[in-house]
């Protein structure tokens, strides 16, 4: 075999490996990826919000809060109001992921 045959098999060789690398999964919320279900994070992220007022609420609702009240959009695009959930009156977010908060 010649020396560039044996190179032009090595390179093969070493890019093959590469695509045999596995990405490990962390099961963190994907925004690309379209979802059913409201996620919950620790904080909302900042943006653009197009969620209307009435989405907003149903996100939130099907999260599992119950008599949402007093959505209002703040400066960061974060629908901020109140929800009850387990008896228990909690102060509610939604930002424009989708990503429901609560404190």
């Amino acid at each position: 075999m010649t020396v560039r045959t044996l190179m032009a098999c090595g390179a093969m060789l070493l890019a093959s490996s590469a695509f045999a690398q596995t990405a490990t999964h962390t099961g963190a919320h994907n925004p690309a990826v379209k979802s059913t279900t409201a996620a919950s994070v620790t904080a909302p992220a900042n943006g653009a919000n197009s969620f209307t007022q009435d989405q907003a609420r149903g996100r939130l609702t099907k999260a599992g809060y119950r008599n949402v009240s007093t959505l209002k959009k703040d400066k960061d695009g974060v629908w901020r109001g109140t929800g009850n959930r387990a008896g228990k009156t909690v102060h509610v977010g939604l930002d424009y992921k989708g990503n429901v908060t609560a404190r």
